[in-house]
């Protein structure tokens, strides 16, 4: 297996389905996840970085089976900043 640290670009939601097939950029290569799509849909913005592991199928596309976030994912993020937040009445 094959590992990448990068910064994300470009995430699209290529087929919706049970579980989704997301296509991102990471440093200009083109990577695809399936497993673990929506974790990883909740965990990754554009501009974070990560790193990944995973094999290149043959149209040269990252296949990406394991990541991890460098710094705090996206969740932590926006519940930080929803918890931080006034409330409004």
């Amino acid at each position: 297996m094959k590992s990448m640290k990068g910064y994300v670009s470009k995430v699209r939601v290529l087929k919706m389905s049970k579980t989704p097939l997301v296509r991102f950029s990471l440093n200009e290569v083109n990577c695809l996840i399936a497993a673990h799509s929506l974790n990883f849909l909740a965990d990754v913005d554009e501009g974070m970085q990560i790193v990944v592991s995973g094999e290149y199928n043959s149209r040269k596309q990252f296949v990406v089976k394991k990541y991890t976030v460098i710094g705090k994912p996206k969740i932590m993020i926006e519940f930080e900043a929803m918890k931080n937040a006034p409330y409004s009445n």
